[in-house]
C-alpha cells in the first residue's frame, strides 16, 4: 500500500511539473472586413498567454513578421497589425485610383505553425503568400527560432559555431541534392548565386529530421524553381552547431 501510495505520489508532482512548464498557446487571427473595394487578408498565428520573456518575445517577434509583410508604405508608422491590415489596404485603393481599370484585387495570407520544440529550443514557420497585382503573387516562408531558457529569438549566426566549416558541409550537400558537380561553380546548372559563390539561406530552423535551410523564392533561382529546401542530419552537422539535439527515436 506504501509503495503504491508513493508511486502515486511521485507521479503527480512528476504531472505538476511538466504542467508548470508547459506555455499557454491560443489561436489569433485576424481577417479583413467584407466589401467590395477591399483585399482580401487573413491571418492564422497564435500568442503565448504566459507572462514570461520568452511568450512575450514570441508574441512579439510573430506580430512584427506580420507587420512587416502587410506594410505598403515604409514611411507610414504601424504598431498594431490592425494597422497593417488598414495600411495594405490604402495601398491598394491608392493604386486602384490611379488605375482603375487595371488593378487586380490583393490578397495577402500568413499562417503560422510551430515545428520543432524541445527543452531549448523552439522554432516557428510562417508562410506568407502576398498578391498586389502583376503576373503572380509572392511566397515565402520565415524561420523563428527561440532559446527558451533565456526567452531570447536567435539570429542565424547564433546557431552556428564554425560557420566555414558548415557551409562547407552545407555546399557539398546542396550540390548532391541538385545534381551539381562537386568540382563545378555551384551556378554551372542554372541557380542564381551573387558571385557564384555558396553561402546560406536568410532562414534556417530546427525540425525533427534536422536543420531545414530554405531559399525563398528568387533568393537563389527564378520563380518557377519555387523555395529551395535543404535538411541536413543532426548526426552530420553535430559538431558545427550550437544547439544539441537528440535524435528522434
Amino acid at each position: 500500500m506504501k509503495l503504491k501510495l508513493t508511486i502515486l505520489i511521485f507521479s503527480l508532482v512528476v504531472l505538476g511539473c511538466k504542467k508548470k512548464d508547459e506555455l499557454t498557446l491560443a489561436p489569433l487571427n485576424y481577417k479583413s472586413e467584407n466589401c467590395a473595394d477591399c483585399p482580401e487578408v487573413l491571418i492564422e498565428i497564435f500568442e503565448f498567454k504566459d507572462d514570461t520573456d520568452l511568450s512575450k518575445n514570441i508574441n512579439a517577434s510573430l506580430k512584427k513578421e506580420v507587420i512587416n509583410e502587410l506594410l505598403y508604405d515604409d514611411e507610414v508608422k504601424v504598431a498594431t497589425v490592425e494597422e497593417a491590415i488598414s495600411s495594405f489596404k490604402e495601398g491598394y485603393l491608392d493604386l486602384k485610383k490611379m488605375y482603375p481599370e487595371e488593378t487586380l484585387s490583393w490578397e495577402a495570407t500568413i499562417k503560422g505553425d510551430i515545428i520543432f520544440e524541445n527543452k531549448d529550443i523552439l522554432t516557428i514557420k510562417l508562410e506568407t503568400y502576398i498578391f498586389t497585382g502583376g503576373a503572380h503573387g509572392y511566397s515565402a516562408t520565415r524561420l523563428l527560432n527561440f532559446d527558451k531558457k533565456k526567452g531570447d529569438q536567435l539570429e542565424n549566426w547564433q546557431l552556428i559555431k564554425d560557420k566555414d566549416r558548415f557551409t562547407h558541409l552545407a555546399e557539398i550537400k546542396f550540390k548532391i541534392q541538385e545534381d551539381i558537380p562537386q568540382n563545378g561553380y555551384i551556378n554551372s546548372t542554372g541557380f542564381m548565386f551573387e558571385n557564384d559563390i555558396f553561402y546560406l539561406p536568410n532562414n534556417m530552423g530546427f525540425t525533427e529530421k534536422g536543420l531545414l535551410l530554405i531559399y525563398n523564392q528568387y533568393e537563389v533561382a527564378s520563380y518557377a524553381d519555387g523555395p529551395i529546401k535543404l535538411v541536413l542530419p543532426y548526426d552530420e552537422i553535430k559538431n558545427y552547431i550550437t544547439v544539441k539535439i537528440k535524435k528522434e527515436k
